[in-house]
C-alpha cells in the first residue's frame, strides 16, 4: 500500500488508473479506524477496482479545542488494518496541504445543516462539507463511501455534491453495530466501563420507540418524551436531540406518516454518542433533495 501526503501524488495514481480503465472508490475517514470503517472499505471493493482511503482529522470541523486535542490517533495501526483490507493507497494530507497559508474559502449547506447536530456544533458541517468537497475534488473518485451512523453528515454531501456539480456518487452504507446494539465510533473507546455497559441503551431505546411509530399514525411527542426518560434513567446526563425527522429533507415529524428517522445524541460523561435508526417506510429513503 502506497502512503500519499499530496495532492498532485494523488491526482498521478488516480489518473495512472483511470488510464488503465480502472475504477476508484474513496473512503474518507478520520482515522483511529474500526470495523464500520472497514466495512466501508469492504464495499468500496465490491464496487471498484482501486480503494483510496483518506486520513485526515479536520481541524474546521471541530467547535470545541479540546475535542480536536483529544481525537485518537493511530496511524501506524491505521495502516495495518488497511494493508490487510488491501487498500492500494492511504491518502494521509498535512494540514498545510488541505489548507495552504491565507486558505479563505468554505462550504456551506443551508437547512439540512440546521437542527440536530448542526444545532449543538456551530460551523461542524460547514467544516465537513468543506473537506469532503476538497476530497472529492482531489482524488476525482468514482463512488465515495459514508456510514449512515452519521446520517444528516450523509444528506449534506449528498447535497454538496449534487449543487457543486461534483462527478462522483455517494454511496451510503448501513451502520455497523457491536453486538450489543452499539453503534460502532472511534469514541467509544473513551467511555469508561460503566459507560460502556450503558451505552446500548441508546440503541434499545431508538428500536423500541421506532416500532412504537411505525404505524405511521402514533403521535411522536409522547414516544419521544419516554425515551428522553428512559435514557436519563440509564444514565445519560444530558440528551442534545431525540427527534423524529423526515428521511430525505431532516425536517421535524409528528409522525412516522413519510420515509422517516430517530435522531439521537447523547452525553456519557465527556464522550458525545450519537445514533439513528429508520422507521419502517413505507416507500424507501431517495436522495436529500
Amino acid at each position: 500500500m502506497e502512503t500519499i501526503r499530496r495532492v498532485a501524488e494523488l491526482r498521478a495514481r488516480v489518473s495512472d488508473w483511470r488510464a488503465a480503465g480502472l475504477t476508484v472508490g474513496l473512503v474518507p475517514t478520520m482515522g483511529a479506524l474500526h470495523a464500520g470503517h472497514l466495512q466501508l472499505v469492504r464495499r468500496a471493493f465490491e464496487d471498484c477496482d482501486r480503494v483510496v482511503v483518506s486520513i485526515f482529522v479536520n481541524p474546521l470541523q471541530f467547535d470545541r479545542p479540546g475535542d480536536l486535542a483529544s481525537y485518537p490517533r493511530d496511524e501506524a495501526t491505521d495502516r495495518e488494518k488497511l494493508v490487510t483490507a488491501g487498500v492500494q493507497v492511504l491518502y494521509g494530507p498535512l494540514v498545510e496541504e488541505m489548507y495552504p497559508e491565507h486558505f479563505s474559502t468554505g462550504v456551506m449547506v443551508a437547512a439540512l445543516s440546521e437542527g440536530l447536530c448542526g444545532a449543538h456544533r456551530p460551523g461542524h458541517f460547514g467544516g465537513v462539507a468543506t473537506v469532503v468537497s476538497k476530497l472529492l475534488l482531489q482524488c476525482l473518485p468514482d463512488r465515495a463511501y459514508f456510514g449512515e451512523k452519521d446520517f444528516q453528515q450523509l444528506r449534506i454531501i449528498e447535497r454538496v455534491t449534487r449543487d457543486l456539480d461534483i462527478p462522483a456518487t455517494i454511496v451510503p452504507v448501513e451502520t455497523v453495530r457491536e453486538p450489543d446494539g452499539l453503534a460502532m465510533s472511534s469514541r467509544n473507546r473513551l467511555l469508561t466501563d460503566q459507560q460502556r455497559r450503558a451505552a446500548p441503551k441508546l440503541f434499545a431505546v431508538l428500536t423500541e420507540m421506532a416500532a412504537q411509530l411505525a404505524d405511521g399514525t402514533t403521535a411522536a411527542e409522547p414516544v419521544l418524551e419516554a425515551g428522553r426518560k428512559s435514557l436519563s434513567a440509564a444514565g445519560f446526563e444530558r440528551i442534545e436531540y431525540l427527534e423524529l425527522r423526515d428521511s430525505n429533507l431532516l425536517r421535524p415529524l409528528e409522525r412516522a406518516d413519510r420515509p422517516s428517522r430517530l435522531f439521537a445524541a447523547a452525553w456519557l460523561g465527556a464522550v458525545r454518542l450519537i445514533d439513528n435508526l429508520p422507521i419502517i417506510d413505507r416507500q424507501p429513503e431517495g436522495r436529500g433533495d
